[in-house]
């Protein structure tokens, strides 16, 4: 019995010690938003990111092939129906950067925009 309470007392004065270690960087969850494509728009149509920031965009289609293309942030992502797709991105400027479907995806097809806002 005394050995079992001095193994006890060990591990306690141990744990007191014992510093839990904080995430670091690369462990932190990266910020998900999810951008839904159906005919013949974006939802959201608009986000806001923060420059700097390590953003993965979620693409889902509801119904056919359709891609998010945004030129001045190199996004150019294809996405169907049943196949989601996710794309890292990490803005290096601020400014509004206009985008749109890069997949001729109907009659619509033209009023079917993205915007991008990038914040300090």
């Amino acid at each position: 019995m005394k050995y079992i309470k001095r193994i006890l007392s060990a591990v306690l004065v141990l744990g007191l010690f014992t510093q839990i270690p904080s995430p670091s960087p690369a462990q932190e969850q990266i910020r998900t938003i999810e951008i839904r494509a159906h005919r013949f728009s974006f939802s959201p149509s608009e986000i806001t990111l923060k420059k700097g920031e390590t953003v993965k965009l979620h693409l889902v289609s509801d119904d056919v092939t359709h891609a998010l293309l945004v030129p001045g942030l190199q996004i150019k992502q294809e996405v169907s129906k049943g196949h989601p797709a996710d794309i890292t991105v990490t803005p290096t400027s601020v400014g509004d950067f206009p985008g749109q479907c890069g997949s001729f995806c109907g009659s619509g097809h033209g009023s079917m925009l993205f915007t991008v806002h990038v914040e300090e």
